[in-house]
């Protein structure tokens, strides 16, 4: 008997291991390891304590699956593994280290192009461009127009650009122009205008997303971020397992970033906009109403933008504490017949130099009768989306191979 698809993504929780990380000058980056070894040290003891304590995700095979992508599991080792529960670690073959190339090659979608990046840490962005966007909103000019963190950029400039109302654009290396603006005084409505046509505007160079930002506050010490982030995402080139959902009648359930990240292609529901702690409870709920054969297709972020970017591994840690904490209620949730997936899409280091996403691979922390066939081994990240396709007997091809079937 089918049950439901859960595929649950944990952005940014890498395990390191990549083999092509020196070509993205990431050679010893390890977000789990890292993080382990620093509450060890006892150099993340900040509202935690002590070790790095996730039993539900050991359980499930993290730590096995660690040891596997960095060239040091054994058998013999005890890694406290459920009998319940299979793993893996995934590789990514595409040249992306971002948000969307992961999301989508584990949808069983490799990225078909390079991205567009901008090297330059000032004057980033190309002249034509920008000077389009001005034209079209009858701006006075933008701030900003460099590479930053999103938090340093509204201290910088907020001031300026609620006298001025000029858009902050930013970005980072990855391929991502951010534009942000005070949601009272320039508009939240306007902003996303604003970013829709600049998603019109760069998606055409390959660049892959463009992000509203919307800040609140009165001053420099106190802007911050609101849940209104909104992303335009360029669409995935081929079918991804969002698709084939729909195609077969399905529905796919999208939680947190999904239905940004596809472009709100193949997406049947979406909840957005809310922590992670709320979005967990939402998407409980989902998984209670949705119908066998349905894929509930989760992100939780707060990893990434709360954390890895802002290089915080004490809250990195206690995040996953939390989370872990979480994982019996999921189990509680889901029967035998349900297959649950539990990844990641990139690293994202805090222990790193730089605050960008780190090249790595992945866990893949699988539970369910499907799940109990084993094959505990180094796979594609396109054989995650693969995998979940013909758990759900879903009719079409995905690029990958199911990993019970290798």
């Amino acid at each position: 008997m089918i049950g439901k698809g859960i595929l649950i993504v944990l952005d940014a929780v890498g395990i390191g291991g990549a083999p092509d990380a020196k070509n993205f000058d990431d050679q010893g980056a390890d977000t789990l390891g890292n993080i382990r070894k620093a509450c060890v040290k006892g150099e993340a003891n900040l509202k935690r304590f002590g070790k790095l304590r996730i039993p539900h995700l050991a359980k499930l095979g993290i730590f096995a699956s660690h040891a596997l992508a960095n060239n040091h599991y054994s058998e013999n080792n005890n890694y406290f593994c459920s009998k319940k529960a299979s793993f893996a670690c995934a590789t990514e073959v595409s040249k992306g280290k971002d948000t969307p190339t992961g999301h989508w090659e584990l949808a069983g979608t490799p990225l078909q192009w390079d991205w567009k990046y901008f090297e330059n840490k000032s004057h980033s962005f190309p002249d034509k461009q920008i000077s389009l966007i001005i034209s079209k909103f009858a701006l006075s000019g933008i701030l900003g127009n460099c590479h930053s963190s999103g938090t340093e950029i509204i201290k910088k400039f907020g001031n300026e650009h609620i006298l001025s109302l000029k858009p902050i654009f930013y970005t980072s290396r990855d391929s991502v122009v951010q534009i942000a603006c005070h949601e009272k005084y320039f508009g939240l409505e306007k902003l996303y205008q604003l970013c829709q046509f600049s998603a019109e505007v760069f998606h055409s160079l390959k660049v892959g997303r463009v992000i509203a930002r919307p800040f609140l506050g009165s001053q420099v010490n106190n802007f911050y971020r609101t849940k209104n982030r909104k992303d335009y995402t360029l669409p995935p080139s081929n079918k991804t397992l969002c698709d084939l959902v729909l195609e077969n009648n399905r529905s796919c359930h999208a939680i947190g970033k999904i239905s940004d990240i596809f472009s709100h292609r193949g997406i049947s529901t979406s909840i957005s906009g809310l922590s992670d702690d709320n979005l967990f409870n939402e998407m409980i709920k989902v998984i209670k109403k949705a119908k066998d054969g349905d894929l509930i297709f989760a992100n939780f972020v707060e990893f990434d933008s709360l954390y890895g970017h802002r290089r915080d591994v004490a809250g990195f840690a206690s995040a996953l504490e939390k989370f872990d904490l979480k994982i019996e209620k999921l189990l509680n949730v889901i029967n035998s017949n349900d297959f649950l997936i539990i990844t990641a899409d990139h690293g994202n280091d805090p222990t790193f130099r730089g605050t960008d996403h780190t090249r790595e691979r992945v866990p893949v922390l699988m539970v369910g009768d499907y799940a109990k066939k084993g094959n505990n081994g180094k796979i594609l990240f396109s054989d995650v989306g693969t995998t979940m396709a013909e758990f759900l007997r879903l009719k079409g091809k995905l690029e990958g191979k199911n990993i019970f079937k290798i």
